[in-house]
């Protein structure tokens, strides 16, 4: 494995860190105060985001994205990761890779848009009472013919408030296994505004602010068949052929925020003078920052393997979860770390430091709480030997 990086990756990392840091940083503090990403400013980012080449660049060449191999994705994801997640989720979008099982018209209709930042895509799996449960969902799909009737609740559905369209996962009938009866589960396209779908808002949170989760309810909504993304009864598969390497993507961000907290923490460190010298210099400081920068490493090295592996088709699930668990439990050390070099500055809002402690919560939740990615890696070491 070669650890240098091209030409091409250094210059998309410099091209992606420099807009990061001009026309992301500048809005962080009026959406941390505010809780509100204006949708004039969103607009105004969207674009800067497309005529730079960044937006959409983790879809392929060949349907308008940038084409990105999954580690190169990997570190723009990273510098990304380094800004409030409202800017640099919506207003450098990238669209759902699953819109790629889009076929016919539906290309014209979801794909195309969302790659060229006419549309934008949400995702509703979850649902109140289910959690990591995914196939105890109570969302039903209930064919009439051509048609599809829709009545259940999702929620926790991220920047719904900002999507055009919904891509819903719904259970449409049942199966027989051997550990008992499993729900079928097929995923849809659906407009907002389509009769009987409605978006309410989500939970104020501590996590994300100006990224809002909303409520999506449905009540005998009626889909037509041509919209099902996929085939009926196979949205899993369709989720595990297009979804598996979101998970890279929750780590390399959390990387992006622990690089960023570490650069405080260092910096402060040799700015901040006690009993005459740095304070950086005493142990008790010394030792946290290398112990910060020694699991940010680990994680940083676990989710570019992850990401190379992937691109030659060698990942394995135990491999990206690994990658997500350890990235985003050091995310929060790192974090915690840093406001306790800086005292009591840390928690203040000057800095970004108690943002990135705020935010750094959340990621051990969604994507796969570190519960379940702690069980996929123990499955994978249990199962070759009859565990």
């Amino acid at each position: 494995m070669d650890f240098n990086l091209s030409d091409e990756q250094q210059m998309i990392v410099k091209t992606t860190r420099d807009f990061v840091e001009n026309e992301l940083y500048p809005h962080e503090a009026e959406i941390e105060e505010t809780g509100v990403l204006r949708h004039d400013l969103r607009d105004q980012i969207k674009a800067k985001a497309i005529e730079a080449g960044l937006y959409a660049a983790n879809m392929p060449a060949e349907v308008g994205g940038a084409g990105l191999d999954t580690l190169t994705w990997v570190l723009y994801e990273k510098e990304l990761g380094r800004a409030n997640y409202a800017l640099h989720w919506t207003c450098v979008a990238r669209p759902s890779n699953i819109l790629m099982a889009c076929e016919g018209e539906q290309r014209e209709k979801y794909l195309f848009p969302a790659v060229k930042g006419e549309k934008s895509d949400c995702l509703a799996m979850t649902e109140p009472g289910v959690g990591s449960d995914v196939r105890g969902m109570k969302t039903f799909a209930k064919q009439d013919g051509d048609w599809f009737v829709i009545n259940g609740t999702k929620h926790f559905i991220s920047h719904a408030d900002e999507a055009s369209f919904v891509i819903l996962f719904a259970a449409t009938g049942e199966e027989e296994t051997p550990r008992g009866k499993k729900k079928l589960i097929t995923a849809f396209l659906i407009d907002m505004g389509t009769p009987g779908f409605t978006v309410r808002p989500g939970y104020k949170n501590v996590s994300h602010r100006g990224y809002n989760n909303c409520i999506l309810e449905f009540t005998d909504c009626r889909v037509h068949k041509a919209q099902i993304l996929g085939e009926i009864h196979k949205g899993f598969e369709v989720a595990n052929d297009w979804l598996g390497a979101t998970r890279l993507q929750v780590a390399a961000t959390c990387i992006g925020r622990a690089e960023r907290a570490l650069d405080h923490a260092k910096q402060y460190a040799v700015d901040r003078q006690q009993f005459g010298q740095q304070i950086g210099k005493f142990q008790g400081v010394s030792f946290k920052l290398a112990d910060m920068a020694l699991e940010l490493k680990a994680a940083e090295l676990l989710t570019l393997e992850a990401a190379w592996k992937f691109d030659n088709k060698t990942v394995t699930d135990m491999d990206m979860a690994m990658a997500k668990l350890k990235a985003t439990e050091m995310l929060a050390f790192v974090a915690d770390e840093a406001i306790q070099i800086h005292g009591g500055m840390g928690l203040m809002s000057d800095l970004p430091l108690e943002r990135i402690w705020r935010d750094a919560r959340v990621e051990r939740i969604w994507e796969g709480t570190s519960e379940i990615q702690r069980h996929i890696i123990s499955r994978a070491l249990l199962r070759p030997l009859g565990g």
